[in-house]
């Protein structure tokens, strides 16, 4: 089986870089070594997604002579005692070499020993050395930016990363993004990408798609995509049939999540259903939620520690001329007591949507593959850059014209 994997460097990722003299710095001795908040929940996070996660660090200080290899081993110990790290990448070297990021060494090893695809992978770090190893690695980069410059440190980037973050937690649900759509092609290419960690569809999705047989489609495509999440959604109107569905649906893969909507189509309210569906041990994805009392009841429908995704529609609450974002806040909060339950941002009708989602502190926020398109080119390109982008626009479409005046 092929794996992806989410690298780690260490200091100013997984516990605070010791800024002395303007420059970030490792711990000194093992006493200084202190875990980052919020780094937990974020490592257990992406376990949860289906990632391997492997420590990649520089530590020349070793090579130097000014630490020892044996207090290096200590914070290592302490880190994975914490955290579940499965692997941890060390270059001691202080003049280079090809284990020394920016060289990508330690990823390609720990690439063979883990049997990891490095192109569906991501590496994480605050430096620009952790940048340039992963581009060079192949993986997609996500850079943690902890405002060195604003500390007295000028760092430069060599090359661009593809993501930015606050913190792991932050490059963690930015890492969750699942795409939301029905045409084959489209989702098994998605589903090679390494930005892409789940993907959903729905009766509507399948019915534009051209989609004639349910089950058909739904086999095909979990021939391809075996482990990451997938959602299918039940199609009955009536609870007993769609327990049915749900529980046939629920046996084509490990990695099914079974989509119930939060009431039938005469408003009678499903959350018995999920109460059911859960407590057997079925991983539900509740979808068509627009209010808070209805996450509420969903909250209070789930079992404790089985999966779960509760989808608020909160592009269709945009739609109304209220902010979902708040919302949203207050939703998470509703599922703070379920740790099976991950809080889902759909709807999404632009890129910026995808950013409020991970500010609002969702899980997950599923985007169509339009604007997906749209976020790889667009997301985070220097706007003046793109006034030029889009000057350049109008004068190729004029020319193509032919206008004249």
């Amino acid at each position: 089986m092929v794996n992806r994997a989410v690298f780690l460097d260490r200091d100013g990722v997984i516990n605070d870089a010791v800024v002395r003299g303007g420059s970030p710095l490792p711990p000194a001795s093992p006493a200084d070594f202190r875990i980052l908040p919020g780094v937990p929940e974020a490592c257990q996070s992406l376990k949860d997604a289906g990632y391997l996660l492997v420590v990649a660090t520089n530590q020349p200080d070793v090579g130097r002579g000014t630490q020892t290899e044996s207090a290096v081993r200590q914070m290592h110990e302490t880190m994975s005692a914490e955290l579940p790290i499965d692997r941890v990448e060390v270059c001691y070297d202080s003049a280079g070499g090809r284990r020394r990021k920016p060289e990508p060494g330690m990823l390609i090893d720990a690439a063979r020993a883990l049997n990891i695809d490095l192109q569906q992978s991501f590496m994480v770090g605050d430096r620009w050395r952790d940048i340039d190893c992963g581009n060079a690695a192949g993986c997609t980069t996500v850079l943690i930016d902890r405002g060195y410059i604003d500390r007295g440190y000028e760092e430069r980037l060599h090359t661009q990363p593809k993501l930015r973050s606050r913190d792991l937690a932050d490059a963690a649900r930015q890492i969750k993004i699942y795409a939301d759509g029905a045409d084959r092609d489209s989702m098994l290419a998605l589903n090679a990408d390494p930005l892409i960690a789940g993907l959903t569809t729905n009766p509507t999705l399948m019915h534009k798609a051209g989609v004639r047989h349910f089950e058909a489609f739904a086999r095909d495509i979990l021939q391809i995509v075996r482990s990451k999440p997938v959602s299918f959604e039940v199609f009955a109107d009536e609870f007993p049939e769609m327990r049915r569905q749900a529980v046939k649906i629920a046996g084509w893969g490990s990695n099914v999540y079974v989509k119930i909507p939060v009431t039938n189509t005469r408003g009678e309210a499903s959350y018995g259903l999920i109460q059911d569906l859960t407590s057997d041990g079925v991983k539900v994805n509740v979808t068509a939620i627009l209010t808070l009392d209805q996450v509420q009841q969903v909250a209070e429908s789930l079992a404790q520690k089985v999966p779960a995704v509760v989808s608020v529609f909160a592009g269709r609450v945009a739609d109304t001329g209220m902010d979902p974002a708040p919302m949203m806040r207050s939703a998470k909060d509703m599922l703070s007591g379920l740790p099976g339950a991950e809080l889902l941002w759909a709807s999404v009708r632009e890129v910026l949507n995808i950013f409020q989602a991970g500010a609002a502190g969702c899980d997950i926020v599923t985007v169509p593959h339009d604007i997906l398109k749209k976020a790889k080119v667009s997301a985070g390109m220097d706007l003046t850059a793109l006034s030029l982008d889009t000057v350049r626009m109008f004068a190729r479409d004029a020319a193509a014209a032919g206008f004249r005046l």
